[in-house]
């Protein structure tokens, strides 16, 4: 959520039961904007808040020139004092799917991470249970990457990527069409793209070089992990992940006004397959409850 929509549309999470009182957005926007005046970030987003059992982080970023290779990463408890989240190490992306314990808000806090007998640790089965220590911020980084890699979304044509690679957002962006919207495969992924360069090119008609560099979610697999809604009037359409509940995308159709926001544990699901293997309806039930 940029940060020029932070006192706008921050209402929208309220329709999930994730309420950031008046309060918190008016002190939100003052440090954010406090924030990018001191990094001199062309553009700061609000990313979303992942609950602790006594504090909760709220997570920030911003970019000086490119808007998907520059990301810097802030994180806070009080929406006051913000400090640089650092990038995920590989022992950290290891351990953090094996830690479901909830978040405590102590990013000094090292806990405790219990490894069964045969698992695969760092490439070999082991021998014997083992509880490797983990710090909670390097969790946190690593479970914001995670749900970037997986769960952040763009419309398709709102970023560019100019002649000399730099990316940026694109300026001529008008917002999709209400037949889009509906569409998956208008919706890209938020990070550096993994498949083949002409993937794209492969699969789209209108394939345009400077905006479809990214992969789209329509392949993400299995088939129905992301739902998309309209509200009745067409005004707005939400995208959602199943992977990643508390996580949502909102677009206002026919503008370039869009983001993503993040209100969960941090903690992901891992039975979507199971729930869409004839146990959809439940499923769809549970995660957007009317």
């Amino acid at each position: 959520m940029d940060l020029d929509e932070v006192l706008d549309t921050i209402h929208l999470s309220e329709q999930w039961g994730h309420v950031i009182t008046t309060e918190e957005g008016l002190i939100l926007h003052n440090s954010l904007l406090i924030l990018q005046n001191e990094n001199h970030f062309r553009r700061i987003f609000f990313w979303g808040r992942i609950r602790g059992t006594d504090n909760d982080y709220y997570i920030a970023f911003g970019y000086r020139t490119d808007a998907l290779l520059d990301r810097t990463f802030y994180y806070s408890t009080n929406c006051l004092n913000w400090g640089l989240l650092p990038l995920p190490t590989e022992y950290a992306k290891k351990l953090t799917p094996l830690c479901t314990a909830m978040f405590q808000g102590d990013p000094a806090l090292v806990l405790d991470v219990l490894l069964e007998k045969d698992e695969i640790s760092f490439g070999d089965p082991l021998p014997e249970p083992q509880v490797k220590k983990l710090k909670e911020e390097d969790r946190l980084s690593a479970t914001v990457f995670f749900i970037n890699e997986e769960a952040a979304v763009v419309p398709r044509g709102a970023l560019y990527k100019r002649a000399d690679g730099v990316i940026v957002h694109n300026l001529a962006f008008e917002g999709l069409t209400p037949v889009e919207a509906r569409e998956t495969i208008c919706f890209l992924h938020y990070r550096v793209p993994k498949q083949k360069w002409n993937t794209n090119l492969l699969t789209r008609d209108d394939y345009n070089v400077a905006i479809d560099f990214l992969d789209s979610v329509d392949v993400d697999i299995p088939e129905g992990c992301w739902t998309v809604n309209m509200t009745a009037s067409e005004e707005v359409v939400v995208l959602k992940t199943l992977y990643w509940p508390g996580m949502f995308f909102y677009h206002w159709v026919k503008t370039p006004k869009h983001g993503f926001l993040y209100f969960g544990t941090g903690v992901k699901c891992l039975d979507v397959p199971f729930f869409l293997n004839g146990l959809y309806p439940v499923v769809e039930d549970f995660f957007h409850p009317k």
